[in-house]
C-alpha cells in the first residue's frame, strides 16, 4: 500500500494541522510534452527521463536557496546567477560539488519537478558538478539554450496547460454526457458503471449496505511494480508554520550557527512507502503516541481514526482494499459521521470509494491504473446519478408505509391501511426483463418502480412486482415487458395481480413491450355472478383438481389456439402445451376445436378468474 487519503466531511479537531506543500490546482503538463517544443530547444542532461513526469508551472529564481519561495511542482529557471558568489573563491566557501549538492537537495525537499539551466550570459556550458547532482537526487535537468528566454518557457508551459485544460474539459463533458444516457437505459445502474469504468480505464463496482457487491463494470488493472523512492529526501519537507520551523539547509548551504548536516543524500526514510509505520499510511495514526507507549506487537494493525472507524491495513489484492475503503466511508450512527470519500494505491492500482448521497449505505468504488486529471469529477457525476438511481423514491412518505406494514402484520384489513399509501384505487404491475436479459435485481427493480412513480416494489423472483396508484396510466418502459391489471381497491388486489401475471405472460408471448388488462362490460357480464360461478364450477370441475390444466387451458384460449405463442407463456415445451391440451379435450370430454365450445369454455374460465388463481404462469406439476 503505497498512498492513502481519506476525506471526512470535516476534519476532527483532534487531529493537528500539518502544513505541506500544496500543488498548485493548474493541469499538469507532462515534462515531454515541454521537451518536444522545437521552438524551445530544450534538453535534458541529467535526472530520469520518466514519460509520468509532470510539471504545473514554470518559476524563475536566482536565490542559492529557493525552498521558501517553492510551493511544488515547479520548473525551477535559473541562469546560475548565485553560483559565483556562493562558490567562489575563499577558504570558507563551498566547492561546486558540495554547493549543487545542497541547492539541488533543496529544490527536490520543497516539491520542485525539474530544474532548467540557461546558458549565456553567466555560463556557457551547465556545470558538470549541478549534473552530477541532478542524477544523485534523480531531479530532471534541462539545459535552457542561449535562443529561448525564461519568458519564452513559462508561456510554452501556460498554451500546454490552457491545452490540458481545454482536453480535460472535454472529456468531462463528454463523460457526463454519456454517464446521463447511461442513467437512462432500461439496465441504469449497470450501464453507468460500464460508461465509469470505460472513461476511467479501469473498474468500477456498487456496494450494497452491508459491503455485497450488487454490480460491476470493468477489469480491475493489474498491479504493477512497486515505485522506487526517489533518493534524497523520503518525502518534501513541511514549509514552515509557526509552530514548524523549515528545516536546515543540507551541506554548506546551512545558515551559519546551525549544525551542518551531511552534504550527501541520506539513504531513503525506513517509514516510507511498504512500512506500517509511513506517516503516509493507511495505517499511521491520527496523533502522536502517548509517551512511553509500546509498539503494537504482532506487527502492522488497523488503528481506528478520530471517528473510530477502522483504517484498511497493509496487504490484499486491490479488490479487497477498495472493500475495506468502503467499509470507511460507510455511515454508521455508532461510530460518527463518515468521511464522503476515502483514497488509496495498491500496487500501482489507484482506488477510490464514494458514499452515495442516499444515506443508505450504497458506497460506489472505482479502480483505476493512474489518476489522471478529471478522473475524481467523473467519479463524482456517477456517484451523483447511482444514488438517485439508488435512493429511496419519495423517501417522505416511508414513515407511512411502514406503518401500512406494521398494521398489516398486525391484523388489519387491506381497506384500513390503503389510505396510508396514498389512495384507494391502485394498479399492480408484473414486469420481467425484455428477451432473455438476466434476473432483475433490487437495484434495478428500484429504478423501475421510480420510472413507474411508486416506491412500492418487489423483487423477488423472476417477475417484479410494483403497485402503481391508479390514477396513473403506465407506459411501456425500454428493457422491460410488462403486464399490467385494471386498477381496483384493496378487496380486489389479490385479483389484480392475477390479472397482471396473466397480461405479462400474453407480453411475453406476443412479444409485446406492455399488455393491459381489458376492463370493460362485457356478455358475461348480463349473467348473474352466482349463476356464472356455479355454472364455471360445474363446467370445469373435471379439469379443476389439476392447476397446470387450467392455466393452460385459459392460455391457450387467450392466445387463440396458437401452440408456439402458449409455451412461451408458460415457459414449457410446445409439446407439452399439446399434452395438456389433448388431456383437456378428453377430461372435459367436448372438442375444443368448435367455436361455441372455446367461447362458453373462456366465459367459464374467466369467471373462476375473478375468484382467484395462482400467481402468474402455472405451477409445473407432473400430469
Amino acid at each position: 500500500m503505497e498512498e492513502s487519503s481519506i476525506v471526512p466531511d470535516s476534519p476532527p479537531p483532534s487531529v493537528p494541522a500539518v502544513s505541506v506543500p500544496a500543488v498548485p490546482p493548474t493541469p499538469p503538463v507532462p515534462l515531454s510534452a515541454l521537451l518536444a517544443r522545437e521552438d524551445l530547444a530544450l534538453r535534458l542532461i541529467a535526472g530520469p527521463a520518466e514519460p509520468d513526469t509532470v510539471i504545473h508551472w514554470a518559476h524563475t529564481s536566482e536565490m542559492a536557496d529557493p525552498y521558501l519561495y517553492l510551493l511544488g511542482g515547479e520548473l525551477l529557471l535559473t541562469a546560475g546567477v548565485h553560483v559565483p558568489a556562493a562558490a567562489g573563491p575563499g577558504e570558507d566557501a563551498p566547492g561546486p560539488e558540495d554547493y549543487f549538492d545542497g541547492y539541488v537537495s533543496r529544490i527536490v525537499a520543497a516539491g520542485g519537478a525539474a530544474l532548467g539551466f540557461g546558458l549565456a550570459p553567466v555560463h556557457d556550458t551547465v556545470p558538470p558538478a549541478l549534473v552530477a547532482a541532478c542524477d544523485t537526487y534523480g531531479l530532471p535537468l534541462l539545459e535552457v539554450p542561449p535562443r529561448t528566454t525564461f519568458s519564452g518557457v513559462a508561456r510554452a508551459v501556460w498554451q500546454l496547460m490552457a491545452q490540458a485544460r481545454l482536453a480535460e474539459l472535454r472529456r468531462v463533458t463528454e463523460a457526463q454526457q454519456s454517464l446521463a444516457a447511461a442513467a437512462a437505459r432500461p439496465d441504469p445502474v449497470p450501464a453507468v458503471l460500464r460508461q465509469l469504468a470505460r472513461r476511467v480505464n479501469g473498474w468500477a463496482v456498487l456496494y450494497g449496505p452491508e459491503g455485497t457487491e450488487l454490480a460491476r463494470a470493468g477489469t480491475v488493472p493489474p498491479p504493477g511494480p512497486p515505485e522506487a523512492p526517489r533518493p534524497g529526501p523520503a518525502a518534501p519537507a513541511p514549509h514552515p508554520t509557526p509552530g514548524n520551523p523549515a528545516p536546515a539547509p543540507p551541506g554548506n548551504l546551512a545558515p551559519p550557527g546551525s549544525p551542518t548536516a551531511s552534504a550527501r543524500p541520506a539513504p531513503a526514510d525506513p517509514a516510507g512507502p511498504g512500512n506500517p509505520t509511513a506517516p503516509d499510511s493507511p495505517t499511521a495514526q491520527a496523533g502522536p503516541p502517548a509517551p512511553g507507549s509500546p509498539a503494537p506487537p504482532g506487527g502492522p494493525t488497523a488503528p481506528a481514526d478520530p471517528a473510530g472507524r477502522v483504517r484498511p491495513v497493509h496487504g490484499g489484492s486491490p479488490e479487497d482494499v477498495l472493500g475495506e475503503l468502503a467499509g470507511v466511508v460507510r455511515p454508521r450512527k455508532a461510530q460518527g459521521p463518515a468521511p464522503a470519500s476515502a483514497t488509496d494505491t495498491v500496487g500501482g492500482v489507484h482506488l477510490a470509494a464514494y458514499a452515495l448521497g442516499s444515506g443508505q449505505g450504497f458506497v460506489l468504488g472505482v479502480a483505476s491504473p493512474r489518476r489522471d486529471p478529471g478522473d475524481h469529477t467523473i467519479a463524482s457525476v456517477a456517484s451523483v446519478l447511482l444514488s438517485l438511481l439508488t435512493g429511496e423514491h419519495q423517501s417522505a412518505s416511508g414513515a407511512a408505509r411502514s406503518a401500512a406494514l406494521v398494521r398489516l402484520l398486525l391484523g388489519a384489513a387491506p381497506e384500513a391501511v390503503a389510505p396510508l399509501l396514498g389512495g384507494d384505487q391502485w394498479a399492480v404491475v408484473h414486469a420481467r426483463p425484455a428477451g432473455d436479459g438476466p434476473a432483475p435485481d433490487a437495484v434495478s427493480a428500484s429504478a423501475l418502480a421510480a420510472a413507474l412513480g411508486s416506491a412500492l416494489v418487489d423483487a423477488g423472483g423472476d417477475v417484479v412486482r410494483v403497485l402503481v396508484p391508479g390514477d396513473r396510466v403506465p407506459a411501456a418502459q425500454p428493457g422491460w415487458t410488462c403486464g399490467i391489471s385494471a386498477p381496483a381497491s384493496p378487496h380486489g388486489w389479490a385479483a389484480a395481480d392475477t390479472q397482471a401475471a396473466r397480461a405479462l405472460a400474453r407480453a411475453r408471448a406476443t412479444r409485446a413491450a406492455l399488455v393491459r388488462h381489458g376492463d370493460r362490460p362485457a356478455l358475461a357480464d348480463l349473467v348473474p355472478p352466482a349463476d356464472a360461478e356455479d355454472h364455471a364450477q360445474t363446467l370445469l370441475a373435471p379439469v379443476a383438481g389439476t392447476p397446470a390444466l387450467t392455466e393452460t387451458l385459459r392460455t391457450w384460449l387467450s392466445l387463440h389456439g396458437s401452440w408456439d405463442r402458449t409455451a412461451v407463456a408458460l415457459s414449457v415445451h410446445r409439446n407439452t402445451v399439446r399434452q395438456r391440451i389433448a388431456r383437456c379435450a378428453a377430461l372435459l370430454d367436448t372438442d375444443l376445436d368448435d367455436p361455441d365450445v372455446r367461447m362458453e369454455l373462456w366465459f367459464a374460465l374467466r369467471e373462476d378468474g375473478t375468484r382467484g388463481a395462482p400467481n402468474g404462469p402455472a405451477a409445473r406439476t407432473p400430469e
